[in-house]
């Protein structure tokens, strides 16, 4: 039997197939020609900085390009989002914010230097995860209702910290006094690095802290856990119970997403977002992220994601909102 019509047919699809991959990659130009500057909204050793340079650096050898991770902490990512923000718009600076950067500073700073909606592109989500809960051990604590007893019977005396207002820290433990009716003031660090060392060392007694950077000082016993946020229990903190578990429903996400600057090539946006979402899938980068105690979320295109994030703003700055946070 001939079966070179088979074969032509075959040799026809591969042409094509080929033909479209050429084309995608002439629709992004020459990029990347150069390296890529990765803002990230967070301190130099906190969870985004780690992050960050867990998809970085298998992502450069996708690219072809290094990927520069730059921490620039302050203002609850306002600095790094400002800096992305005012950036060009050409694919070689981009933003990697946790989502209380993106969701609760345009309701609670009354001055935004920036319009996040307008001036920041959504490219992918990375990871996703609640915030958890920690002590000083000397305070005696062993879980949220040993925090909220003690903050009852001393109002005033036992001050909580986070990685600044407008946090997602800051937004849950207004959230917690609010609901238990408890007088705990705040203390607003500029890195969670300052916020752990002050914890460790006494100076405050508890504090919110992201999912990832707590995690050594839990084991090593300088740090208790009392509890953590979110939809589940997450995959290095299996044995923490949930606040929603301890009483206080709070079961929102909380996530990392990398942003570019609006004027962005749509090319370009869309092969990060499948470079990046290629990469975290990835049996090695998932592994990675997991032992990190986050998940990896499903697969999204970056207008997909773009769609999350308006879902997510709606809980998020209805959360703040309702918790009367303002900028101070």
């Amino acid at each position: 039997m001939n079966n070179f019509p088979i074969q032509r047919r075959t040799v026809l699809m591969s042409s094509l197939l080929l033909g479209a991959g050429i084309k995608a990659q002439a629709n992004t130009g020459d990029w990347p020609s150069r390296p890529i500057r990765l803002v990230v909204a967070g301190s130099a050793g906190a969870g985004g900085d780690i992050f960050a340079r867990l998809i970085g650096t298998p992502l450069q050898k996708v690219l072809g390009q290094p990927v520069v991770v730059e921490p620039k902490p302050g203002a609850n990512g306002l600095i790094a989002c400002d800096t992305v923000a005012k950036a060009a718009g050409d694919g070689y600076t981009l933003l990697f914010a946790p989502s209380s950067a993106i969701l609760i500073n345009p309701v609670m700073i009354a001055k935004m230097p920036y319009n996040t909606e307008k001036d920041l592109t959504p490219v992918a989500q990375v990871g996703a995860a609640g915030i958890l809960l920690v002590a000083n051990p000397s305070t005696g604590f062993k879980n949220l209702a040993d925090m909220v007893a003690y903050a009852k019977a001393n109002p005033g005396k036992l001050s909580y910290g986070s990685w600044g207002n407008g946090s997602s820290g800051h937004l849950a433990m207004e959230g917690i006094k609010a609901h238990y009716g408890l007088d705990m003031p705040h203390v607003a660090y500029k890195t969670l690095v300052s916020e752990a060392t002050d914890i460790i060392s006494n100076n405050i007694g508890v504090g919110f802290m992201d999912i990832a950077s707590p995690i050594p000082h839990m084991r090593d016993g300088r740090m208790v856990g009392l509890g953590q946020t979110g939809s589940q229990r997450w995959p290095a903190t299996q044995d923490l119970p949930t606040l929603a578990e301890q009483g206080y429903k709070f079961e929102a996400d909380g996530w990392y997403g990398i942003f570019a600057p609006s004027g962005t090539p749509q090319a370009i946006v869309d092969r990060l977002a499948e470079e990046i979402n290629r990469v975290q899938l990835s049996d090695e980068v998932r592994k990675r992220i997991e032992g990190q105690n986050m998940v990896v979320p499903p697969k999204r295109t970056a207008k997909q994601y773009a769609d999350e994030i308006k879902k997510d703003a709606k809980i998020w700055q209805g959360l703040a909102i309702a918790a009367n946070l303002k900028e101070k």
